[in-house]
């Protein structure tokens, strides 16, 4: 005899809700060890491979290549031998406890299973203890994670922001529902982040679906503010009116998920919580070519000149250290951070990534060449890590890759700035008084207005152009 167990997308960490299933390492009647990779997923981070908890047969699959899945969906069943430790399989991995896998996913292990619930009847009360919909009853999810705030690895400097003595606007008071502890009735990841970004608290929301299950209308209706935050305890079920159908837009409908969807979240969340500002000039980098190539010829790993940029980027941050910061509008302070970690912009087939130097301040300028390669070539193979691509605190974009001047970039949420550098080309300069055909570069900078005026931005760029023209004033920050 075999018991079936059931596999499901696990939270694979860093906020994520789901992920597109790009390969199956595996197929129905296949045989599988405990923590074997089962399927290969594309998150908006990075491809995972997802191991399965469970040895034994494969009696099913769910989800095509290409299909979205959230997390806590199934992904296969496992008919695994009957009288097995927890049903995981005839065998432990090494250094498992309790008849776990021991395996670790992004903060997802496969422990044992839990202890079993003795089903208790719902009560009429606000919250069901046990949520149940038509098809069965719903699995139990977890609470989603906290999110850590970017850069607090490391203790850094908090500035109020001032000039809030002014009395807060009256906002509304909503009617405090008693929740009974116990799981809350919410299936959907999607609806948790919702409420997670609103501050809404879920234990206060009675449900409209089935058994009082939280949809996401019942959380956006609590956000707008429209409907009270708890429902009559009983109410028929309200069949909604059917809209009037329009014709739908021609064209090609592209779906904004993976990476690509990630990128739109982020780029419009930088718009719409940071008032931003840019400015740029316009380089001789002709010397710091010149340099380069003296560097090269040296002997030694080739030093690129994004390289040297960041190192530029370090010693301006070094000297304003305001830019190295992000805002907690919540608290309303400005937090300076203490340490320089360096997300340079890269293009790649599955679309725009940023991979991050870690502790780019500590490194000379062939440890930053060699990591930056590094990092590309990972990126490119799409092999980077879910933590190889967050906690940046200051962004470097060269979009002269694309044979372009200048730009105004967006802000990488949740930083303060970020430096654009344009096309390095032969062009017409007054030189030492003369004019002469030299290497011209434009230098933009974005900056978040809440955390400097232009003042402190201006004397930033004009540091980096200084550099960029005069590489020897870095000597004075080596």
């Amino acid at each position: 005899m075999a018991v079936v167990r059931e596999f499901t997308l696990p939270d694979l960490g860093e906020g994520l809700t789901g992920a597109e299933i790009v390969r199956w390492l595996v197929q129905v009647g296949d045989v599988v060890a405990v923590d074997q990779p089962v399927v290969e997923v594309e998150t908006a981070k990075a491809m995972v491979d997802v191991p399965c908890p469970y040895g034994g047969v494969v009696t099913a699959r769910y989800g095509e290549e290409g299909a979205e899945v959230p997390v806590g969906a199934p992904l296969i069943t496992v008919a695994v031998p009957e009288g097995s430790d927890d049903g995981s399989g005839p065998a432990v991995t090494e250094g498992a406890i309790d008849g776990a896998s021991g395996n670790v996913l992004v903060g997802y292990g496969t422990a044992g299973p839990a202890a079993r619930r003795r089903r208790v009847r719902p009560s009429p009360g606000p919250l069901r203890e046990t949520p149940t919909a038509p098809g069965g009853p719903l699995p139990e999810t977890a609470a989603a994670p906290a999110v850590p705030v970017r850069g607090t690895e490391t203790a850094a400097s908090a500035v109020p922001m001032r000039g809030t003595e002014t009395a807060a606007p009256a906002v509304p008071v909503r009617e405090t529902v008693t929740a009974p502890a116990g799981p809350l009735p919410v299936i959907s990841p999607l609806v948790r982040r919702l409420a997670r970004e609103h501050d809404v608290d879920l234990r206060q929301l009675r449900g409209s679906g089935p058994e009082g299950l939280i949809l996401r209308a019942d959380v956006e209706r609590a956000v707008a503010g429209t409907a009270p935050a708890s429902a009559p305890a009983a109410s028929a079920p309200v069949v909604p009116a059917p809209a009037a159908s329009a014709p739908a837009p021609e064209g090609e409908r592209v779906p904004l998920r993976g990476v690509r969807g990630a990128v739109a979240d982020k780029l419009a969340r930088s718009r719409r919580e940071i008032p931003d500002a840019t400015c740029w000039v316009d380089a001789d980098a002709t010397e710091l070519l010149a340099a380069r190539t003296a560097m090269n010829a040296a002997g030694g790993p080739k030093v690129s000149v994004l390289a040297l940029l960041a190192r530029i980027c370090t010693a301006a941050l070094a000297r304003f250290p305001e830019l190295n910061a992000t805002v907690d509008m919540d608290a309303r302070e400005i937090v300076r951070l203490p340490d320089v970690h360096l997300g340079f912009a890269a293009q790649t087939d599955r679309g725009l990534v940023v991979p991050v130097v870690r502790d780019a301040h500590t490194r000379t300028i062939e440890g930053l060449s060699e990591e930056i390669a590094r990092l590309t070539e990972a990126a490119r193979a799409g092999t980077l890590a879910p933590a190889q691509l967050t906690g940046s605190t200051f962004t470097l974009n060269n979009y002269g890759v694309f044979g372009v001047d200048g730009s105004t970039p967006i802000i990488n949420h949740p930083e303060a700035a970020m430096l654009g550098v344009g096309r390095i080309a032969p062009k017409p300069w007054v030189h030492q008084g003369e004019l002469a055909v030299r290497q011209v570069v434009q230098l933009s900078f974005t900056f978040d207005h809440r955390v400097c005026d232009g003042g402190t931005a201006g004397g930033f760029l004009r540091f980096v152009a200084d550099c960029v023209e005069q590489p020897m004033v870095l000597l004075r920050r080596l």
